[in-house]
């Protein structure tokens, strides 16, 4: 369900940061990417309102409420969060692919095999978050984050691709985006991070987004 604009926070008027999380997938009774949402919604952020929405792990449908998302709140910044399990820490993604290759059937049923999230489409996306700053930030909140070279290729990559496809072919000027994966919680398995852990860390990264118009020089790559 779209936030209804009488709904929205008080703050609203402001830019608004739009903060996506899904619903749960794979069996699991909570997915950790929209509790995390849900915490941070009607933050103020750097003159920024966050407005907090689920997607379902739906392939097509996820990308048709996302899109509908950014007509009604034409948001200044996008972060999209996912359910990661095994990883250890806030993973910030680096890059997209147009490719669907689904290991596990999403909520509908759907296990899309080596087809390409949109026909004639680049071969992949760079997130235009300043990545870097993000992770510092994170950081230096003493919550565990690491840059991610690969989203996978299951539903969290589906919407970020789109959303960067989105952004290049509809989106306005200044409108930049991207995603974070989260780990389980304590109790979902092993390694786990707890939600007010998530919490603190995405809001300085939320902080990193907004005010880091240029990214920074930091290591963060990886040798595999």
């Amino acid at each position: 369900m779209l936030p209804h604009p009488h709904h929205l926070p008080s703050g609203a008027s402001n830019p608004v940061i739009l903060l996506t999380g899904f619903d749960p997938f794979g069996g699991d009774a909570v997915n950790p990417s929209w509790l995390l949402a849900q915490a941070l919604q009607g933050q103020a952020i750097g003159g920024h309102t966050v407005v907090s929405a689920q997607l379902p792990t739906v392939f097509g449908q996820a990308l048709e409420r996302l899109a509908a998302l950014h007509r009604q709140l034409r948001p200044a910044l996008t972060v999209c969060l996912g359910q990661a399990g095994g990883r250890a820490a806030l993973s910030i993604e680096r890059i997209g692919i147009n490719v669907d290759d689904a290991r596990i059937p999403d909520n509908r049923g759907a296990q899309p095999i080596d087809q390409a999230i949109v026909p004639d489409g680049p071969a992949a996306y760079f997130a235009s978050l300043p990545i870097k700053a993000m992770l510092r930030a994170v950081l230096r909140a003493g919550v565990p984050c690491e840059v991610s070279q690969t989203a996978g290729t299951f539903v969290c990559n589906h919407v970020l691709y789109g959303l960067m496809h989105l952004l290049a072919t509809e989106g306005a000027a200044g409108m930049r985006g991207g995603f974070v994966h989260v780990p389980w919680l304590p109790g979902q398995g092993t390694p786990s991070l707890p939600l007010r852990d998530a919490v603190r860390g995405l809001h300085q990264a939320l902080w990193a987004a907004v005010l880091a118009r240029q990214d920074i020089a930091l290591g963060a790559g990886a040798t595999h």
